[in-house]
């Protein structure tokens, strides 16, 4: 047997409901924001992630899937969409003459190879936004109560946004340097990517799953104290924003973000038990850095993955029915006719019904209908197809009518 490959998984029964019920509503949210949905390519030119994820960030050091095609072009299977989703907006030229936010939402897989655990995989689903072209807390405060918003509207209650600021290229700079002289000291007490990260990129020290509850982290110099006035000003409005949105964030002063490319706020919508189930952040170079225009952006991903678990610790104990709006029951060749005919009327109305395919008697055709928890029965009889007749079952009540075969569509349209 050849099974799936280690960190997949295949999408069924609960799991395969929940990811379409946040598909839809993923959908019906975003058309209410004004954004606009795109797809990018599953894999790139290796440098376009190389580039922009940061080579000191773990995605690139160690998450890759990287390889070389038949004409040995270096691809990447992208490991997050932010990157291609810039490409594309700097290609096809969309910003043009434009004075407006553009709005562009994704939802498909990424790819990393890391040690699979708990809605942590190889193969990954993002649900993402990207706002370009807007320098503006209150943009911001949109894109963040976005998230918030449709993470509850799925149901989920018992989580909370993790608010920080990065400043811009002054504050972090400065920053920088503040973080080599405190760690300094402590270099051998830190794991082997953190003494790496300390000469690259040492405000990815602050990211680290290992070290994070040394004691020297306890008193970490916090940016807030180096932040720029405009960096400052900035954050104060968003903050500001936000509290007008109700979104209930809390400040944290160490949270960073796993990407090299953010600056400004970054945030991550965070269980009570420390799980990240979605972040995002504010990237102002990304664009020019790519060879495109001076385009600020902003923008967040969920992990449908972790959303999917969330939502199933809510229906533990309870029980999901699959539910038609009605079986078409048949015995003879006639009769199967007859109800593909009809199947086919119900369903381009929008009807969710079945048929007997499986060759059942009756008796299991009444037992399949109650598993599926089939409103009306459509019970077809040869004997009434020649006067023109049909059974239609209330499946709640019990009651039986007989209509006339033209009256049938309208009358399980007007009830169900």
């Amino acid at each position: 047997m050849i099974a799936k490959p280690k960190g997949t998984y295949d999408l069924l029964d609960l799991e395969a409901k929940l990811y379409n019920y946040i598909e839809d509503l993923a959908h019906k949210y975003m058309v209410n924001y004004n954004y606009e949905y795109i797809r990018t390519p599953i894999f790139e030119a290796s440098e376009l992630f190389h580039r922009t994820v940061g080579e000191s960030s773990d995605i690139v050091t160690k998450e890759t899937y990287d390889f070389k095609d038949r004409g040995e072009r270096n691809i990447t299977l992208r490991p997050e969409c932010t990157a291609g989703v810039v490409r594309s907006v700097i290609e096809n030229k969309l910003y043009g003459n434009r004075n407006d936010a553009l709005k562009y939402y994704y939802l498909g897989t990424m790819y990393r190879y890391e040690r699979p655990q708990a809605g942590r995989f190889r193969e990954l689903t993002q649900l993402g936004v990207e706002v370009f072209n807007s320098f503006d807390p209150l943009i911001d405060a949109e894109v963040i109560s976005l998230g918030y918003n449709f993470i509850k509207e799925l149901g989920i209650e018992n989580f909370c946004v993790k608010l920080n600021s990065l400043g811009d290229k002054e504050t972090r700079t400065t920053y920088r340097e503040v973080l080599k002289k405190y760690f300094e000291p402590h270099l051998e007490e830190l794991c082997p990517d953190c003494q790496n990260r300390y000469q690259t990129n040492p405000l990815r020290i602050l990211d680290c799953k290992v070290d994070k509850d040394l004691s020297i982290f306890k008193n970490v110099p916090k940016i807030s104290d180096y932040l720029s006035l405009e960096s400052k000003d900035y954050f104060q409005k968003l903050k500001e924003y936000l509290t007008l949105l109700d979104v209930d964030y809390e400040l944290d002063p160490n949270l960073v973000r796993g990407l090299d490319y953010y600056d400004y706020d970054v945030w991550e919508y965070t269980t009570p038990d420390g799980i990240a189930i979605g972040g995002g952040g504010r990237y102002n170079n990304l664009v020019k850095e790519l060879g495109g225009p001076e385009l600020p952006a902003v923008g967040f991903a969920l992990g449908v993955d972790r959303l999917i678990i969330e939502l199933k610790k809510l229906l533990e104990g309870k029980t999901i029915n699959k539910e038609i709006d009605c079986y078409i029951m048949s015995i003879n060749e006639e009769e199967k006719r007859f109800a593909l005919t009809i199947a086919q009327d119900l369903r381009l109305n929008n009807v969710i019904c079945e048929i007997n395919s499986t060759n059942l008697s009756l008796k299991s055709q009444f037992k399949l209908a109650d598993n599926y928890h089939a409103k009306f029965l459509i019970i077809l009889n040869s004997e009434e197809l020649n006067k023109g007749l049909i059974t239609v079952k209330d499946n709640a009540t019990k009651e039986e009518i007989k209509l006339d075969e033209k009256d049938l569509v309208d009358y399980i349209i007007s009830n169900i």
